[in-house]
């Protein structure tokens, strides 16, 4: 069985109490509501002995009375006034509201009642033996079917239908008959009664008589539109668009209005209480009892939903909003439609009310007046207004209740989302101040109409900066005002421990009893709170704020995460897009010794010198041990590790700073430093692309240490090669700063070949731990230098290098110079470059280069042997262009016979071969100019004879004797169409200048 909760909410407050005993002696048997306004309700009673009271309400009255109290309380309900029906007990009473009609049943028959009870009762005397009346209700018009087309057959099933039809063609009203064109209908208000097996479906049409206004309609028509086959013994019906429901003791069955079909819809058992119907109007469903238990069914007799269990049997059963109501022994119990739990139990009378109960609710759902009966008084009720409701809840705690309420009513629609947000964050601060602070911020952040500045309080005490951002809103005032957490955890604790006092005193309090029986730590306490409000602020970042709340969010969100000693987070929202104020953390983070984080938070704000200046005393201080990084301290390195890895970090970022800056005195001034822990930096530094204006050459220049030459070096390479500087100056630097490096190197290379195998190991491991800028060598990144430019001065290059070993770089000098027989010579028998020799003597074209370059090869002098080898290639690959005879002028007599005679045999062969050929070019080009004399004066001598028949090929004219061209294609033409025709362009089109004929000649034909 269902138990009530034990902390339930209060739904229905009293309003008024009304003694019957002073106007009616007799038990109240039935009882009906009908709302006029919005500040009148009329309540109706039957009686026992045929009464009909009608009493007066005001259902929005502010100063409602309690039934518990005394009952002198003056009371704000009014009786208007009664009337007698009959002699014997009020059924049922049907309110027609719309058009203040009632129709009461009482000893079998119907009586019309006006509402207001003013004017005589009408017994309806054509229907007799009833025994339930219920009127007809809809959900919409597409679920009914119209009912009034059953009036209009001719044919007629029942004898009621003839009897009336007896009266004439008219209509029978009440003792009056009218003609069918003067009547008018109101509207649809039909109504069902149940008369032995009979189930009789009745219109109540009223009149609006010539000359009457619709204020003036008090008669009106019983029409019956149909009669259906019933069961016996019905006990109480419902009708809810075309289906009536029924019940006996047997069960529920379902007729349709329409066909007249029924069906079953369940049966009871055999003990079993009586049955009952209960029309939910709300949802437009149907209550079917079985003992307590209540099952709710649509219109067609379909289960929906859950089972209603009540605690036991009841007397009656109302509805208001989204609960069922029963009433039974002086009480009332609610129940809540959706989860069948018990929401509010109210006593109204004593065990001895001295019978059984009635409720009545008003018939659309959605009122807010409940009417309870009891034989001696009348007791109303109001629901509470949705906020009240929540309010109860939650000063009793109850906060999923209150949430889960609110969701309803969003649902039913009585309560706007905004409302929802409203609640969820008067939850969130009814947590905070309960110290359940990860709970709170999850109601925070279900709201969506809470603003973050309503947390700055929590955070910062006022005034502040933000002081003036924060909304004045108590919600409801169930709260303290907002304050420190500090003060909140602080107060929280001196409540728990107030609340433990008071439990051993034997006093209930609204602490949670976690916290009574294990005390929260302080510190714990106050951790949870920051680090549940840094979430909240952490979301609200997402959110579209104003520039002022997003100030003060992100700079109380960094007070946040310095609370929590948190760097990784205090460092990733500085380095960030943030709206920090930094006067309001400059100094906060300063003594904190945070101060890589205010680096990030300068560098974000543009400060950039700020922010290198830091970068520049952390970089001091980790050499010094001064200070230390907690992010690398809490590596598995070790502590030199860690000193390297964060002076490059520092060098890093100052780095990253200096590659944007165009301010030259800062870029000048910081790049030092910069340049002594990483030289890739510093480049870095000097050579991006990022800064808006370059860094001006020449300060630049005279600003880096002499002794970073790789800087100076790579700096003048991006100066030339990537900005394109022609500028003679920076190309001569550029290459004397290469040669000298060049020099150098190449002396460290003689130096470590004079050195043992272990030392030259530890030679190459220094020198491999500083080439990080340039891979390729020194000497190579010279002598391509020296090839590419042309704006260096060589002389200059040239006096640096000349006692130096650096051949290679002297022979593209002089190449420059323009001295070919010392770049002859320093190819050929310095570096013993025959390759590299060739070469130059081709790309200078001249003969005699080939024969100065030969006689080198065979007299080297300073007492060097002759080159024969080299000598020899020369004269295979170029002996061509070598006269012989001065080649053999020039063989040294010493040089074997072997190597130079079929060098020279080859070379004489070529000599004849090239005669021959030359000889056979001369007589084919002498034949072919033979041939084309030949073929002009054959086509000079060319005759065509002419008659009187011949035609122009163009014109078709008879030449006769005329004046005539011939082109050669043979085509003739008169001497008109070849001016218009020209001399080169024939009759077929063939243009002689572009489309050349060619006729074989002599030498092609034999």
């Amino acid at each position: 069985m269902a138990k009530p909760e034990p902390r339930g909410r209060t739904v229905l407050e009293p309003l008024s109490l009304f003694n019957l005993s002073d106007h009616s002696r007799a038990r109240v048997t039935s009882l009906a509501i009908s709302t006029v306004s919005d500040s009148q309700c009329l309540i109706y009673l039957g009686t026992q002995f045929g009464i009909l009271l009608l009493l007066s309400v005001n259902p929005n009255d502010q100063s409602p009375s309690d039934p518990s109290n005394n009952p002198s309380i003056p009371q704000n309900i009014s009786f208007l006034r009664k009337v007698l029906v009959g002699n014997s007990s009020v059924e049922s009473i049907q309110v027609f509201g719309e058009i203040g009609k009632l129709l009461v049943l009482l000893d079998g028959f119907l009586f019309l009642v006006d509402s207001l009870l003013l004017q005589p009762v009408k017994r309806l005397s054509f229907l007799r033996g009833i025994s339930v009346i219920t009127r007809r209700l809809r959900s919409s018009e597409s679920e009914c079917s119209n009912l009034s087309g059953l009036s209009n057959s001719s044919e007629y099933t029942s004898t009621s239908q003839r009897f009336l039809q007896k009266f004439g063609s008219g209509i029978r009203t009440n003792g009056s008959k009218t003609k069918e064109t003067v009547q008018q209908r109101i509207g649809h208000h039909v109504f069902s009664v149940v008369i032995g097996k009979r189930l009789v479906l009745v219109e109540l049409v009223l009149s609006n008589r010539v000359g009457k206004s619709d204020q003036d309609i008090d008669d009106g028509s019983f029409v019956i539109l149909k009669e259906i086959q019933c069961i016996d013994g019905v006990m109480a019906m419902v009708w809810l668009n075309d289906s009536i429901i029924v019940s006996t003791v047997n069960g529920y069955s379902l007729f349709s209005c329409v066909t007249g079909q029924s069906g079953v819809i369940f049966s009871l058992p055999d003990v079993s209480s009586l049955p009952r119907l209960k029309l939910l109007c709300k949802e437009w469903n149907v209550l079917l009892l079985v003992d307590n238990v209540g099952i709710i069914a649509n219109a067609h007799g379909q289960p929906v939903g859950g089972s209603l269990v009540f605690h036991s049997n009841l007397d009656s059963i109302g509805e208001i909003s989204s609960y069922v109501v029963i009433a039974r022994d002086g009480k009332l119990e609610l129940y809540h439609k959706k989860t069948g739990r018990c929401i509010q139990m109210i006593t109204f009378g004593g065990e001895g009310v001295g019978g059984p109960c009635i409720v009545a609710d008003e018939e659309d759902g959605s009122g807010k007046l409940l009417v309870v009966a009891t034989p001696t008084k009348v007791v109303c009720y109001r629901k509470l207004p949705s906020e009240e409701q929540i309010k109860d809840l939650l000063r009793k705690k109850n906060f999923k209740e209150a949430i889960s309420l609110v969701e309803d009513l969003e649902c039913e629609g009585e309560l706007s989302k905004d409302m929802l947000s409203f609640v969820h964050a008067q939850v969130g601060f009814l947590l905070l101040f309960d110290l359940h602070f990860e709970e709170a911020v999850n109601h925070f952040l279900q709201s969506e109409t809470m603003q973050p500045s309503e947390v700055f309080p929590f955070i910062m005490r006022d005034p502040n900066r933000w002081s003036l951002l924060v909304p004045r809103n108590r919600y409801w005032g169930l709260h303290p005002p907002p304050a420190p957490l500090e003060d909140v955890v602080d107060d929280g604790l001196m409540a728990i421990q107030r609340a433990i006092f008071l439990r051993k005193a034997g006093v209930e309090t609204v602490v949670d009893d976690a916290f009574l029986l294990n005390p929260p730590n302080r510190d714990k306490l106050l951790e949870s709170a920051i680090k549940s409000i840094t979430r909240y602020l952490e979301v609200s970042r997402e959110k579209e704020l104003t520039p002022s709340v997003k100030e003060g969010v992100d700079t109380l969100l960094m007070y946040l995460y310095r609370a929590l000693n948190n760097v990784y987070d205090m460092e990733k929202l500085a380095s960030s897009e943030n709206s920090c104020v930094v006067e309001e953390l400059e100094t906060l983070l300063d003594d904190s010794g945070h101060l890589r984080t205010l680096a990030f938070l300068y560098a974000s704000k543009g400060i950039s010198s700020k922010a290198l200046g830091i970068w520049r005393i952390l970089a001091r201080n980790y050499s010094s041990g001064l200070w230390k990084d907690p992010m690398l301290e809490s590596g598995s390195q070790d502590g030199g590790t860690n000193i390297i890895s964060g002076k490059e970090t520092a060098a890093a970022e100052a780095s990253k700073l200096l590659e944007e800056s165009s301010d030259p005195n800062l870029v000048l001034q910081h790049l030092g430093w910069v340049a002594d822990i990483n030289q890739v930096f510093a480049v870095q530094v000097l050579t991006s692309e990022k800064r808006a204006n370059q860094l001006p050459p020449d300060e630049v220049i005279a600003a880096i240490d002499p002794k970073k030459v790789e800087i100076f070096q790579r700096y003048l390479q991006w100066l030339i090669e990537d900005q394109e500087y022609s500028d003679s100056q920076f190309h001569t630097l550029y290459a004397l700063s290469l040669a000298k490096s060049a020099i150098e190197a190449f002396q460290a290379d003689i130096a470590s070949q004079n050195l043992g195998p272990g030392r030259i190991e530890e030679t190459n491991i220094s020198d491999d731990g500083t080439s990080l800028i340039f891979q390729s060598p020194v000497r190579e990144r010279l002598q391509m230098f020296l090839e590419s430019s042309d704006l260096y001065d060589p002389e200059e290059v040239l006096d640096l290098i000349e006692g130096s070993e650096l051949w290679s770089e002297k022979a593209i000098l002089y190449k420059k110079l323009g001295q070919e027989a010392l770049v002859l010579q320093i190819l050929a028998l310095k570096l013993e470059n025959s390759e590299a020799a060739e070469q130059y003597c081709a790309e200078i074209g001249r003969p005699d280069v080939y024969m100065q370059l030969l006689d080198m090869y065979l007299d080297p002098q300073d007492g060097k042997e002759p080159m024969f080898k080299a000598a020899v290639r020369l004269l295979h690959n170029h002996g061509e262009s070598l006269d012989p005879l001065q080649v053999l002028e020039r063989l040294s007599p010493d040089m074997p016979l072997e190597l130079a005679s079929e060098t020279i045999l080859r070379m004489l062969r070529a000599r004849l071969h090239h005669h021959r050929q030359g000889r056979i070019v001369h007589n084919l080009s002498r034949a072919l100019d033979t041939d084309a004399s030949l073929a002009i004066l054959e086509e000079k001598s060319r005759h065509v004879q002419i008659n009187d028949e011949s035609l122009c090929d163009s014109c078709h004219a008879r030449l006769g004797t005329k004046l005539f061209a011939m082109y050669p294609d043979d085509t003739i033409v008169c001497y008109k169409c070849f001016r218009r025709q020209g001399e080169s362009t024939s009759v077929t089109g063939r243009n002689f200048k572009q489309d050349v004929l060619v006729k074989p000649g002599w030498l092609v034909t034999r």
